[in-house]
């Protein structure tokens, strides 16, 4: 069954899709959720008891923050990647579908790659078992797809998926959106070399600072202070350095002018 516009008002008591900031749609034997994409402002939804197998039409729900989908079809841990972006999402409920089948490790990987939640399946996320998913939860690359077909730049789409570029970028925004913080566009990335020159060099730095933002989320407020300290003092040394630098390069320019002005001297 669709879940329509109509059946939407109805069940919101609202006159618009945008004024819809919460929904209840229990047991309603729902598959198709499209819907949910002319739905921006939605805050609470609750679709458990259906039978629903995809959450890609929930990406756009930026103001989600809690989510019931109890009971349903979702058969792959992957669909995860389509809440990744919901930024405010702090209470998520799927027990009882078929991609819970392994519990351990199943709530280790949804808090691995949605570390923003503060209850999952009406259970308390705490912090050790935040600590805990970093390490040994799954991390969800990408979702299934079709198989890889030539692109307009002649990369194949799989070739893509491992761009350097487009590799830092999602990596980068996926820290971010575990952070709080707004979403980088790829403009933001005009001065980085083309995907094959980047090479290894720039994935590894990508990587470290992955590593140096999550261990962040460890830290007390004595620790923070801490590394506070030490990036200040870092900072301090590269201030320090372009400085001397800089004035290496001045004084090299000086000596040349000099230089010239001299032999134009000598040579009238």
């Amino acid at each position: 069954m669709k879940l329509t516009r109509k059946l939407v008002l109805a069940r919101a008591k609202a006159s618009d899709l945008e004024s819809v900031k919460k929904l209840n749609c229990w047991g309603c034997n729902l598959t198709d959720i499209s819907i949910f994409t002319e739905i921006p402002n939605i805050e609470v939804l609750t679709l458990s008891a259906n039978q629903i197998a995809s959450l890609e039409h929930l990406s756009s729900c930026q103001h989600l923050c809690e989510l019931y989908l109890r009971r349903n079809s979702i058969s792959s841990l992957c669909e995860l990647q389509h809440l990744k972006p919901l930024r405010r999402l702090r209470v998520l409920w799927l027990a009882e579908n078929p991609c819970c089948s392994n519990p351990q490790q199943y709530r280790l990987t949804v808090i691995r790659n949605l570390p923003g939640l503060h209850k999952l399946d009406n259970q308390v996320v705490t912090e050790e078992e935040l600590a805990q998913a970093l390490r040994e939860g799954e991390e969800l690359v990408s979702l299934p797809g079709p198989t890889p077909t030539s692109s307009t730049n002649g990369l194949t789409e799989a070739d893509s998926e491992n761009d350097p570029l487009d590799y830092s970028m999602e990596e980068t925004n996926m820290i971010r959106a575990q952070l709080g913080l707004k979403l980088l566009s790829r403009d933001k990335f005009p001065s980085l070399p083309s995907p094959r020159e980047a090479g290894d060099a720039h994935k590894k730095k990508s990587h470290t600072l992955e590593a140096v933002l999550l261990l962040l989320k460890d830290l007390d407020v004595d620790e923070l202070r801490m590394v506070q300290s030490a990036t200040d003092s870092k900072l301090r040394s590269c201030r320090r350095l372009r400085e001397q630098q800089n004035t290496a390069h001045t004084h090299q320019q000086n000596t040349a002018d000099t230089h010239q002005q001299n032999t134009a001297d000598i040579c009238s």
